[in-house]
């Protein structure tokens, strides 16, 4: 065992790593970053090694690494809260890939605590992505407690987040309006099983106009925003029903929202993060059993990072860009049934 694996900790033999938007704001120092560092939060693979406190997995497991590492234990997200905010605590040691090192790497440390043992059915080429990607948007899309038949309605449906975001809420019954101002995104958001595509190009007054006419004049139940283009919160907000939930995915600069949606239509507004620990095993039981597939742009090897930053960064990709950086593993899961 290695001398510096702690008690809750785990040694992961890296299989797939992940790109994503966060890794562009850790270069851009959003987060202070003290380099170097090596990128990417999205990571999945191998036990090799468990920590003495550590019950939840043994070496062998296939994982989907855990971002938060080692919270503290003491606060009230840790202790007192429900479990869906444990991954909000505050004095958190690190988030890998952003303060601590993150999975473009043959091996990483992660906290057992935060991560999820990855069901037979799931690839790790899926598991991946999902640390982040699908963590996130799976958490988006729960908070507003939609009942089956209800509308939801993801304004940047058509990438990573958002072909995730629209399986998800169709495994749960929602009926869903994706939205997009992209034509691939458009496409990639019809592709997944959106109920209702709109362009976002064609402008607010149209969107608002679109959403009412198939929700009975009402408008959405919940809003998901994902993309961080400046106007999208106060688009999301608009097509959202009176009283009804806009949450706010994206990390723009600034969110902007006219008072007049707060105020005279009260639209309530939830920030949203990660999913807990709880709520990362519920999604990739859905994953498994509703088949949700990850649209992912497959590099090998970690020399190939100067391509996949390339792809990431030129605006073009759908989905998710990945590194299988160690085919071994992807050539025994076949063996368990793998597939998704």
């Amino acid at each position: 065992m290695p001398k510096d694996l702690a008690p809750p900790d785990l040694l992961v033999k890296i299989a797939v790593a992940s790109n994503c938007h966060t890794d562009g704001m850790v270069q851009s120092g959003v987060f202070g970053t003290k380099l170097p560092c090596i990128a990417s939060h999205e990571g999945a693979g191998t036990v090799v090694a468990v920590g003495s406190e550590v019950k939840n997995f043994k070496p062998g497991d296939r994982v989907m690494c855990g971002l938060p590492y080692h919270p503290c234990g003491m606060c009230y997200d840790c202790l007192l809260g429900p479990e869906s905010q444990r991954q909000y605590c505050s004095n958190v040691v690190g988030h890998s890939g952003v303060q601590r090192d993150g999975f473009f790497a043959e091996y990483a440390l992660v906290d057992s605590r935060s991560s999820t043992p990855v069901p037979d059915a799931v690839t790790l080429e899926s598991a991946a992505p999902l640390a982040c990607a699908g963590r996130t948007i799976w958490k988006g899309v729960t908070l507003a407690g939609l009942k089956q038949g209800e509308w939801i309605a993801l304004v940047g449906s058509g990438g990573g987040l958002g072909h995730l975001g629209i399986q998800f809420a169709k495994a749960l019954g929602l009926m869903v309006i994706g939205i997009d101002a992209r034509d691939d995104g458009l496409a990639l958001t019809k592709d997944t099983g959106a109920d209702v595509v709109l362009d976002a190009r064609k402008g607010k007054e149209y969107l608002v106009e679109e959403v009412k006419k198939v929700t009975s004049g009402q408008g959405a139940d919940c809003a998901v925003t994902i993309s961080d283009a400046s106007n999208v919160a106060a688009t999301a907000c608009a097509i959202t029903r009176m009283h009804g939930v806009m949450i706010q995915i994206a990390q723009p600069d600034e969110v902007v929202i006219p008072f007049a949606e707060l105020i005279f239509r009260d639209i309530r507004i939830h920030g949203s993060l990660l999913c807990s620990p709880d709520e990362s095993k519920d999604m990739l039981e859905v994953v498994a059993k509703h088949g949700i597939k990850v649209k992912t742009n497959p590099f090998k090897g970690l020399d190939a990072i100067g391509e996949l930053v390339e792809l990431a960064h030129g605006g073009k990709i759908q989905g998710k860009a990945i590194i299988v950086i160690d085919e071994e593993q992807i050539a025994k899961e076949r063996e368990i049934g793998a597939k998704y």
